[in-house]
């Protein structure tokens, strides 16, 4: 064990995703502040799997890492666009989303440039001590030299992200056959070769990956399906009133509700963040009409009211998945070559997580307990935070994963963090009231 000399860090992050990133970006240029983020990834990439070509952001470029709290920053995207000499370019491509990939190399262009963020680190423990002073010590296994490393903070952040879910039936099967959307970019040429595909799912990862097959399906030969439990492809919820779920007076106003009220709303409220976009389900549309001149059948298949009960492999190749109708209560078999799992994420919880288990509070769910500000409650009585963006939906609802509300939630984390109002809170943006009083 290499031990770190005896400096203490204002705040160390756990995960450096599009969350924490923004969060160090703005801490950048604070003096008073000394964070440091670890990541056990060699380099930033935000779901590398699902970076299609002419995918495109869902927010608009202005929900960058910083320019909603200091648009003057140097870790803007418009900054970036200037830096690398595209700034014409960007301006006649005149729209205000963006594509995905460039969305990574933005954050991987910020990410470079901030001494405090540390990849290939991964944390493997953390414990609160008390000896003169208060504080968490953090211990890291560097992935590139297999040294552990020590570190003391006064505060921590975490920002774990999500994890695919694969259903239990899908495990343990060839993972080049069966396998979740978020594998799919290192699974194409796989699936170039195959047979017959299978997307399992209705949201938006189904739906790109969907397009993206049909837009080769005709020169590849394979057959293409898309089977989904729902009862049909729904359009994300995207008019301008809708949108405003997304904003920091909606946040306040779900925090104050009662946690069985806010669990009741937030399994109604799917179609803000679940639904697939309008432009994604027109372009599969048009696809499909164009295939289909002069063809008397196309060789695409999509089924909904259809749930995926199990899977099991055939002697002579490929799957067989077994389904049911279950609006007519019909089982049905279903062969294929490739099934892609387009069956969402879970917020990722550590291991270090649970050795600290006795020390923060848990709701009857095995959920965290949040403070307003993104604080976790905890069962003893200390001055050390741990500030939490990943697992929340359940404490601030549907905007908790929206990357257009990560900086006011910085904004919040940083001003509780240095004790005074660093960047000021308009919590009266939008147009309508949630509480009903005008």
């Amino acid at each position: 064990m290499m031990e770190q000399p005896e400096k203490m860090y204002d705040l160390i992050g756990v995960g450096v995703g599009p969350f924490n990133l923004s969060l160090a970006a703005l801490l950048d240029d604070i003096d008073t502040i000394e964070p440091l983020f670890f990541e056990q990834n060699d380099k930033f990439d935000w779901h590398p799997g699902m970076l299609i070509e002419g995918t495109k952001m869902q927010v608009p470029f202005i929900a960058d890492l910083v320019t909603m709290a200091d648009p003057t920053s140097q870790y803007s995207f418009l900054n970036y666009i200037s830096k690398n000499d595209r700034m014409y370019q960007f301006y006649f491509l005149q729209r205000l989303d963006i594509p995905r990939r460039e969305y990574n190399d933005y954050c991987q262009w910020v990410a470079h440039q901030l001494d405090s963020c540390k990849f290939g680190r991964r944390v493997s423990n953390i414990r609160h001590v008390k000896e003169n002073e208060e504080y968490y010590e953090v211990a890291v296994n560097n992935l590139k030299t297999g040294e552990q490393e020590v570190y003391r903070s006064r505060n921590l952040v975490l920002g774990t992200g999500s994890v695919p879910v694969l259903p239990k039936s899908f495990q343990n099967l060839p993972s080049e056959d069966v396998f979740h959307t978020s594998e799919f970019l290192a699974n194409q040429e796989r699936c170039r070769k195959a047979r017959s595909i299978t997307v399992v799912g209705s949201g938006q990862s189904a739906a790109e990956t969907f397009r993206e097959l049909l837009k080769e399906q005709r020169d590849c030969g394979f057959r293409l399906d898309w089977i989904t439990r729902s009862p049909g492809f729904e359009s994300m919820e995207e008019s301008k009133l809708s949108l405003e779920h997304f904003s920091p007076d909606y946040v306040n106003y779900f925090y104050q509700l009662p946690q069985d009220q806010k669990d009741e709303i937030f399994a109604e409220q799917g179609l803000y963040y679940k639904g697939i976009s309008n432009h994604t389900i027109n372009d599969i549309y048009n696809l499909l009409y164009e295939f289909s001149v002069g063809q008397e059948e196309l060789d695409v298949g999509i089924r909904v009211l259809s749930e995926v009960k199990g899977i099991r492999e055939k002697a002579n190749g490929g799957y067989e998945l077994d389904c049911l109708h279950w609006q007519k209560n019909e089982e049905f078999t279903h062969e294929t070559d490739v099934v892609i799992a387009a069956t969402g994420y879970k917020p990722y919880v550590p291991d270090f997580i649970h050795q600290l288990e006795d020390f923060l509070q848990w709701d009857k769910h095995g959920r965290y307990k949040v403070s307003s500000d993104y604080r976790m409650l905890l069962n003893k009585n200390t001055e050390n935070e741990i500030y939490v963006h990943s697992g929340i939906s359940h404490t601030h609802g549907v905007g908790s994963t929206n990357l257009g509300l990560s900086v006011h939630r910085n904004k919040v984390i940083i001003n509780h963090l240095a004790g005074r109002e660093v960047y000021s809170l308009d919590d009266n943006g939008i147009f309508q009231s949630f509480t009903g009083n005008v």
